[in-house]
């Protein structure tokens, strides 16, 4: 790594927490698309044929193959042929968690959003 590429840290263990950082980040990039993260639910499920996810994710194919390409180079789905099928999976369960937690995340904040609005909405005492 050059000299202008390093994280500005005063320590080791900061460098190496500023590079997790990083590829904490490049996982998360890898999860900002809608479709992706669709793909990765129904993963979740069970693996799946690219003709089996493609009705229900409701993508074009070529579309669904750029997406599934961007989720094998993260390294959160696997793959296998089967004749001329490819089977795709979800790599690690800690992924489908990941996913139930970002979802209850969610809900939380617009469980609190719900109540604030109810109090503005309220009429004045």
């Amino acid at each position: 790594m050059s000299r202008s590429a390093r994280p500005a840290t005063s320590s080791d263990g900061e460098a190496s927490s500023a590079s997790i950082a990083v590829i904490k980040a490049e996982l998360f990039k890898a999860l900002a698309h809608p479709a992706r993260i669709r793909v990765l639910e129904v993963l979740s499920d069970g693996e799946r044929s690219v003709g089996d996810l493609q009705p229900l994710v409701g993508l074009e194919l070529s579309h669904l193959s750029q997406q599934l390409a961007v989720l094998r180079r993260a390294g959160l789905v696997t793959y296998r042929k089967e004749g001329s099928s490819v089977i795709y999976a979800v790599k690690d369960e800690l992924v489908a968690e990941l996913l139930r937690v970002a979802k209850q995340l969610l809900i939380n904040s617009l469980s609190e959003t719900t109540g604030l609005l109810s109090s503005l909405r309220a009429p004045a005492s």
